[in-house]
């Protein structure tokens, strides 16, 4: 026996004998004692109650974005025994797609939108197992460049850093790159180090990629020598399936782009997926219950102390290439028959 179970059971067994001699203080009979001893649960009882209601989410790095994102939802659909939603921390954003396929006790996943072109060819069927629940928030492309560089062609055959691998970046990164036709000497160190290299001209950095949210800190932190910038990214036919035009402003930051003007660039869908579960099963009922509580308490999510981009959040905004997890749509269905509020 182990010493976790010797625990349990040690604990399990102060609990009944606590019972036992309330019962028998008050002069309780034999039959009385007994039926407090059956209502203790045993340890297999117990564990399949803490299992009972309990999902994995697949979020990601633990420096990343995503793992924040999953843990306030956690935090904000927990309900003891009946939700309890696991934040896992895995290899990356475009790791999690497989540990959902895969991986056992894994139900949700936050992954990016273009995570699917990798199982396009040998995994044509992957939308029948795969649904989205709920679109999160946009990471912008931002190409960041030395003062010689002054488009994207330029950057032909001269070195990019994509982060390390299992970043956003170093996936989406070249995949955007190619579909640009531009070929380009890919490199997978830490940012903060292509970052030095480039303000410092060493190793013949050219560039970085970044594919998260804005601002990122690095562009904040300066100051910058006059003529690196964020070059232009224009939205066109190529990017219709997964990416979604979007724009870096002065606001943003301030030190890099001039009061009133803005660069073009796209944005990588952040969606929340969950595994396709036959309807009605176990796994099927579990999703439905996160999706329910999630949905219902996302205005919990919008207050001080969570990522400020929740309230941007709009339940209904739908995904490229995916359908909506049934019981998702069903929640919404539902809102809109209700009367409006005062009616």
């Amino acid at each position: 026996m182990t010493a976790k179970l010797t625990a349990r059971s040690l604990c399990a067994l102060t609990v009944l004998a606590s019972m036992v001699l309330a019962l028998s203080s008050r002069g309780a009979t034999a039959q009385e004692q007994a039926a407090a001893a059956r209502r203790v649960p045993t340890f297999e009882q117990q564990q399949e109650k803490v299992n009972a209601w309990t999902l994995g989410l697949a979020a990601g790095l633990l420096e990343g974005a995503p793992i924040r994102l999953a843990t306030e939802m956690s935090r904000v659909v927990d309900d003891g025994a009946n939700l309890h939603v696991l934040p896992i921390v895995t290899r990356g954003p475009t790791e999690n797609l497989n540990s959902l396929l895969y991986l056992r006790g894994v139900d949700l996943a936050i992954i990016n939108s273009d995570v699917l072109e990798e199982y396009r060819i040998g995994f044509p069927a992957i939308r029948d197992h795969v649904a989205y629940l709920l679109r999160l928030f946009p990471s912008e492309l931002h190409v960041f460049v030395r003062p010689e560089i002054k488009s994207l062609q330029d950057l032909a055959g001269k070195k990019v850093n994509f982060n390390t691998l299992g970043t956003a970046a170093a996936y989406s990164g070249p995949l955007i790159f190619s579909r640009l036709g531009i070929d380009i000497d890919k490199t997978f160190i830490p940012h903060p180090t292509a970052l030095q290299q480039m303000r410092k001209g060493e190793g013949d950095m050219a560039a970085v990629v970044f594919i998260t949210t804005k601002p990122v800190d690095a562009f904040l932190r300066g100051p910058w020598a006059p003529g690196f910038k964020f070059l232009p990214v224009p939205y066109d036919s190529k990017f219709e399936d997964y990416y979604q035009p979007a724009s870096l402003e002065a606001a943003d930051y301030p030190a890099l782009i001039k009061p009133g003007e803005s660069v073009p660039t796209i944005s990588v869908p952040t969606v929340l997926v969950a595994y396709n579960w036959p309807f009605g099963s176990n796994r099927y009922q579990r999703v439905t219950r996160f999706t329910d509580v999630l949905f219902s308490r996302v205005d919990r999510l919008q207050v001080a102390g969570f990522d400020p981009k929740w309230q941007s959040i709009n339940l209904r905004a739908a995904v490229p290439g995916l359908n909506r997890f049934p019981a998702a749509q069903q929640w919404l269905d539902r809102q809109s028959r209700q009367p409006p509020a005062g009616q």
